[in-house]
């Protein structure tokens, strides 16, 4: 209704008619608490005092229900009611404060966890596979266990990891190279290869191949000992009982499995050696030119020094990294890194 227009029955609307604050006396506000008040009111304006009656009030149709506003809140199950009785209307603006308000999904407002995936990279993701081979791991006993202890029981039978710092005396009473004990080399991969972010995306898996021909599984979620006498522990340990499981659970972290390593490789991989005596290939044109359907499996000689000939029987190419003579550790790194950059690993 327009400012100053009456209705046909003569009543005016009391929130138009303008009030003199001043000229209002107390008995006007008397009058105004009056119980009657829901029947007429006393309005006071500069001429006299006007009484003028309240219209009766108006049933609450269906058209004014949806532009009403609720004088207090509803309760959560009358507003889910109200929700599934209603129709939505597409008229309606969605940023109309007048609208029902639609059930929240969260009520409480409290923080969603987000679901994310952690069942690995999907099947058809390729993947690197590292072999580590001629690894120098080999368990040698320091003591027989026959001699009695104080208490009178015999001692354990003890083991130790053979390396060169270690046992010079021991390789050179049984006349062996030097160069045969370098366990170390294996300790230097695997904290390269595990720490690249390649494996932490699930895009690696290490092999460990060692001279006495004893296959190593490595999990990628294995965390190695950083320090070598605590890894010289752990091999010991894995070359006894032919696995080590977590701690916190039943998984196989290392584990002893069945040669030939070929059983382990998926059917569509391509196996490729480093060598120094093989062309040299700049990893970042080298890469790209593989299938890219294809898994790859390089064989890295964990050795301090010899040939290159103890992947010869199953690979596909011998190929050379670098100008220069590169640790193991190195080259396992230059290759998780050219590969991060191919399949767009950060």
């Amino acid at each position: 209704m327009e400012s100053g227009e009456k209705s046909r029955s003569g009543i005016v609307d009391v929130n138009e008619i303008p009030i003199d604050h001043e000229n209002t006396t107390n008995s006007d506000l008397q009058k105004n608490t009056d119980p009657d008040f829901s029947t007429s009111t006393t309005t006071a304006t500069d001429a006299s005092a006007t009484t003028v009656p309240l219209a009766a009030p108006v049933p609450l149709t269906a058209a004014s229900a949806n532009t009403a506003r609720p004088t207090r809140p509803l309760p959560a199950s009358k507003v889910r009611k109200m929700a599934s009785g209603s129709t939505p209307n597409p008229a309606a603006s969605p940023f109309n404060p007048h609208n029902p308000i639609a059930p929240v999904a969260n009520p409480s407002m409290l923080p969603v966890q987000a679901h994310v995936a952690r069942g690995g990279p999907a099947s058809t993701q390729r993947k690197l596979y590292v072999i580590l081979e001629q690894a120098c791991l080999e368990a040698y006993r320091i003591s027989s266990g026959g001699a009695k202890g104080r208490n009178g029981k015999e001692g354990e039978v003890k083991y130790t990891l053979l390396n060169c710092d270690d046992h010079q005396g021991i390789l050179a009473k049984t006349g062996r190279d030097i160069a045969d004990a370098r366990p170390d080399i294996t300790h230097q991969c695997l904290l390269t290869l595990l720490d690249s972010p390649l494996n932490k995306a699930g895009l690696l898996q290490v092999y460990i191949h060692t001279a006495k021909g004893v296959l190593i599984e490595v999990n990628p979620h294995v965390r190695i000992p950083r320090t070598f006498k605590r890894f010289s522990g752990l091999m010991v340990q894995l070359l006894h009982k032919l696995y080590i499981r977590g701690v916190n659970g039943p998984e196989k972290l290392l584990k002893v499995v069945k040669n030939p390593i070929t059983d382990h490789l998926p059917p569509n991989t391509i196996k490729l050696t480093l060598s120094g005596d093989a062309p040299t290939q700049k990893l970042s044109k080298f890469l790209p030119t593989l299938p890219p359907t294809h898994n790859i499996a390089v064989f890295v000689g964990a050795m301090a020094r010899g040939k290159d000939d103890f992947a010869d029987a199953y690979v596909d190419q011998k190929i050379s990294i670098s100008e220069y003579a590169l640790s193991a550790s190195v080259a396992c790194g230059k290759f998780c890194c050219a590969l991060e950059d191919l399949w767009d690993v950060i």
